[in-house]
């Protein structure tokens, strides 16, 4: 898979918010009712993440959908 700069950068919001949250991977999938192996693609920018995904992480860590995407803008 080629390397996608927004995905990238998706990724690593997810992963400052939830280090910040001092959330682990499997807590943030919990919280979120996703997988942990997804939330890993997630921060590695594997994972062309569907809205409600984005709204699922939104909710679990506390931020509006907006806040995760800030960094893409």
């Amino acid at each position: 898979m080629t390397e996608n700069p927004e995905l990238k950068k998706f990724g690593e919001q997810v992963r400052r918010l939830r280090i910040l949250r001092d959330f682990s991977q499997e807590k943030l999938a919990e919280r979120a009712g996703l997988h942990r192996n997804y939330i890993g693609g997630i921060e590695r920018g594997e994972r062309n993440i569907a809205l409600l995904n984005i709204l699922r992480l939104a909710k679990a860590l506390g931020v509006s959908p907006s806040e995760l995407l800030k960094e893409i803008e």
